[in-house]
């Protein structure tokens, strides 16, 4: 009976990667992060996997996956939306942006929209205090100076940007 590793492409994806780094000692965090851009997050199954191929303790890979924040266990959507919570942001309406993100994405906490495009998370600081509030979408597209009327534009931005409408 085939199981997931027989049929799911993605472990034949990182199971190359895995095979082209050269020095396997010091490279988990690099495999890890690959991993992630690879599966969108690293479920047990995945870092089972990887403690096998490189040849190393699965409690080493959870120790790891569980101790850096960029790192995560659960799934996110494709676009993570973070917003400021650091004290400028905060003051400056950063909790007003928070609750409209979930009220135009219909979420609570951190888990992805149905259709698996959004998640938003809570982050301290972003470093732009000068543009607040700030939200980060993804790991470059900086929105600053945000107020909570902004919101539906930028969502609809990225539902755009895939072909998807509300």
């Amino acid at each position: 009976m085939p199981t997931i590793l027989d049929t799911d492409p993605r472990y034949e994806e990182l199971d190359k990667y895995i095979d082209q780094v050269k020095e396997k000692k010091g490279m988990l965090i690099g495999v890890l992060h690959k991993a992630q851009e690879i599966f969108g997050y690293l479920p047990i199954e995945v870092q089972h996997h990887v403690a096998k191929k490189m040849k190393i303790p699965e409690s080493t890979v959870y120790g790891v996956v569980t101790f850096y924040s960029f790192f995560t266990m659960k799934p996110r959507g494709k676009y993570q939306i973070k917003v400021c919570m650091g004290t400028a942001c905060y003051v400056k309406g950063g909790q007003k942006l928070l609750e409209r993100f979930r009220e135009e994405l219909g979420v609570q906490g951190d888990e992805p929209t149905e259709d698996g495009l959004f998640s938003i998370q809570e982050v301290r600081c972003l470093g732009a205090c000068s543009m607040a509030p700030v939200v980060l979408i993804g790991e470059r597209d900086f929105h600053g100076r945000v107020t909570p009327d902004m919101i539906p534009k930028i969502i609809d931005e990225y539902r755009k940007k895939e072909g998807k409408k509300k």
